[in-house]
Parts: C-alpha cells; structure tokens; sequence
C-alpha cells in the first residue's frame, strides 16, 4: 500500500504501441501493460469495482488491503485486444469511460494534435456488450470528448444526459459515473455532472483518495505509455504523475527534513 491510507486510481488510455513521442504519452504496449498488472499483483495490489470504490467513499464497507481503481478513458479497441485478456486472468475489474456519440468510430478529437496525423479505433457496440459479460464497467465520457467548461448550458446537458442516455440504452443499465474529457471542469460543470444524475465523477488530478475526497473529483494517477512497472510503482506511493527516480529522491528527502526540523 502507498502508506497513506488512500486509494490510488490508475488512468489508461490506449493499450497499443506508440507511433511518436506525442502517442507515448497515452499508448502503452501490451506488454509493458502486462508487466504493469504483474507490478501490481506481486506488491499486494488488488483492483476493485468501480461500486466498491464508490460505497466506501460513502461510508459504505471497508476496502481490502492493496485496493486501487484501474480505468481506461475513450475505448479504444485495444483494451479489449490487449489489457483484457491480461485483467481477466488476475479476476480483476476494471472501468472503459466511453465517448458515446463515437462508438465504433475513431478519436477523432486528436487528429490535429497528434503528430502522425492519424486515428485509433474505438470499441464498436458488439465489443462493448461482450467485455460488459466478461466483466468490463462501461461508463461516460460525454457524447463527443468536449471541453466541458467552455460549452453553453444547453450543450452542456447534453454533453453529460444525452451520453448517459445513450449509454444506458446500449449496456442495459443505468449509466452513473463520468471522467471529465482532459480532465477540464470547474463548479458549473461539477453541479452540472451532480443535477444530470451522476453518482460520482473521475477528474486527472493526481493524488490518493481518501473517504473526505469531493466524489466528483476523485483523483487518479496517469499511467503514461513510457512508464517502466518501477515507475508505475513510484507513481502509487507518491500519488504523483511523475515516476521518476528523482521526484522520488526529492519526495523522501523533504519528509525527512521535515521530521528532523519538526516541520518548521
């Protein structure tokens, strides 16, 4: 456990390889992905229900010990090749947060960003369905991956009812959380994401959960494409984004300064 008595939350994107520096950020090979749960699995870590998470942040049963989150924003078609197979044979849950007006479609919000100037495919509805039956949680991601703060109110609800609506047709059931496209909100788009019928929301500030967290800001951690299973490791502990060797150095140093000056 990271020590702290918080729940980390793990962010994935694609699991695929990266064709430039700029995917890197947000592709993961398969087997650095694999490498990643094997991490996890042999320091004690166990991935739980988004449910689960979700009831003891409302003062509902303890976690286990080692409890994390993991997630992947978008659906792209990879975690379903990929990071599926892997979480099935540790028995773990895991969470997709799915852009609903492009299912089956490509990511297209990152055309003009990424470098290579190209798309990935995204979960059609068949794949969905079929990972729902081996134990995927599906969740929004709003209708077309917007920056949500800087839409008018109409569009807004649209943004964070209609996906929900759509989604819930699709799965079968109601559809309760949400992860913020880019991590973008502010207070309307949280009062927003509360009045359209959300439970909780997944913002991309790092950091550990504990039970006081703002349940629609629950933080997580970014797993980047270029983090070793060492790095990844760091990352949980620290409650950081930055996995390197240093940041840790630094972390521990400014702890032990601290007990030795008595914080002053």
């Amino acid at each position: 456990m990271n020590g702290t008595g918080g729940v980390p939350v793990l962010m994935y994107h694609r699991v695929g390889e990266a064709k430039n520096a700029w995917e890197a950020r947000y592709a993961i090979s398969p087997e650095n992905f694999s490498a990643h749960m094997r991490a996890l699995d042999n320091k004690g870590y166990r991935a739980v229900h988004i449910d689960t998470l979700v009831d003891w942040l409302e003062g509902g049963p303890a976690l286990p010990e080692g409890a994390c989150l993991i997630t992947f924003d978008d659906g792209f078609r990879g975690v379903r090749e990929h990071a599926t197979p892997v979480l099935e044979r540790l028995g773990w849950p895991f969470t997709v947060f799915l852009v609903s007006n492009l299912i089956g479609g490509q990511d297209e919000w990152t055309r003009l960003d990424n470098p290579a100037g190209v798309t990935y495919p995204l979960l059609d509805a068949n794949e969905i369905r079929d990972m729902q039956d081996r134990g995927a949680s599906f969740q929004s991601h709003t209708r077309s991956h917007a920056s949500l703060p800087g839409l008018g109110d109409a569009q807004l609800i649209d943004q964070l009812a209609g996906s929900r609506q759509a989604l819930a047709g699709l799965l079968g059931h109601e559809v309760r959380y949400l992860a913020y496209p880019f991590g973008h909100l502010d207070d309307r788009v949280e009062d927003a994401t509360r009045k359209t019928g959300y439970r909780a929301a997944f913002s991309t500030q790092p950091g550990f959960n504990r039970v006081d967290v703002n349940r629609f800001r629950i933080r997580r951690v970014d797993v980047f494409g270029t983090d070793t299973p060492a790095m990844l490791l760091r990352k949980i502990r620290l409650g950081s984004n930055d996995g390197s060797l240093g940041h840790a150095a630094r972390y521990y140093l400014s702890r032990l300064t601290d007990r030795l000056t008595g914080g002053r």
